[in-house]
């Protein structure tokens, strides 16, 4: 006999059999279509030495080390100055003066909608800045305004009644953001914080059409290399994972913070002795 739960019916030898069936024609599927790439892939010489061969050159190395380097150095950049951005116009949105709040929301709609592209262009042609901060400043707008909602999202989940007790504690508005609602709120943004540095760290790869020398822009130079028979598909193949391997690092670091905030001795329970007999009042026995 099968049991079942206020969820969902414990499937039977009969769904078991039937879901294994399933298993098993999806894996046949995704591995008819793994080959079918490879085919393809090999059967337009994607795997011959002469594509592969820059590789194992120093000079190329060094080129994509460089251009790594610089990728990393710009979502550093992008993602400092971003997180401060977006602290500061969530507090503005959160303000209680009406100019501040209107001023804040104005900005962070504005830079929402624009396309990040078209920022960095505007930057770099029409301001005439040097690409690095033209790519980074661009980066820091779009994803501050972002940014901010998340905070200001975040802040608004915490449950009223806790600003409320601390408000009646005799805590002022500064006091009830920095020790009450902004700890409570970064458990639950932290999440979206990290997706969206993530979204950063892939956009910087737009740095290459304003000359920015990133990794994508290091790969775009070995891949249209004429003495190599242009490589395009084995330099994909090499810098795509390494920018999936970036993002995961940054998911990883995600887990292992909030994990760590769980342990930590202020978010643990606190025991609390039992009450004692108190003062009595007056009429009472």
């Amino acid at each position: 006999m099968t049991e079942s739960t206020a969820l969902y019916d414990i499937p039977g030898p009969h769904a078991r059999r039937r879901h294994l069936l399933y298993g098993l024609a999806s894996t046949v599927v995704i591995l008819a279509l793994v080959g079918w790439i490879l085919y393809l892939l090999f059967d337009t010489d994607q795997f011959t030495a002469t594509k592969w061969s820059p590789f194992a050159y120093e000079g190329i190395q060094e080129l994509l080390l460089r251009g790594l380097g610089n990728t990393l150095k710009a979502f550093a950049y992008a993602s400092v100055l971003s997180l401060a951005l977006g602290g500061i116009l969530a507090t503005g949105r959160l303000s209680e003066h009406r100019a501040l709040r209107w001023v804040s929301t104005l900005l962070v709609e504005f830079f929402r909608a624009m396309p990040v592209l078209v920022m960095i262009f505007f930057i770099f042609v029409a301001l005439k800045v040097q690409p690095l901060p033209a790519l980074v400043a661009g980066l820091t707008l779009y994803n501050g305004s972002v940014l901010a909602e998340v905070f200001r999202t975040g802040i608004h989940a915490v449950a009223r009644g806790q600003g409320e007790a601390a408000y009646a504690l005799g805590m002022r508005k500064t006091q009830v953001m920095t020790y009450v609602l902004v700890p409570q709120a970064v458990r639950a943004m932290l999440p979206a914080i990290i997706s969206q540095l993530v979204v950063a760290l892939k956009d910087t790869s737009l740095g290459f059409l304003i000359t920015y020398e990133e990794f994508l822009h290091a790969g775009k130079l070995i891949a249209s290399n004429l003495d190599y028979d242009l490589p395009f598909i084995p330099v994909v193949l090499v810098i795509s994972p390494i920018y999936i391997g970036m993002c995961m690092l940054l998911s990883w670091l995600a887990t292992w913070v909030a994990r760590r905030e769980r342990h930590s001795p202020r978010t643990k329970a606190v025991d609390v002795a039992p009450a004692g007999p108190g003062t009595l009042l007056p009429g009472q026995q």
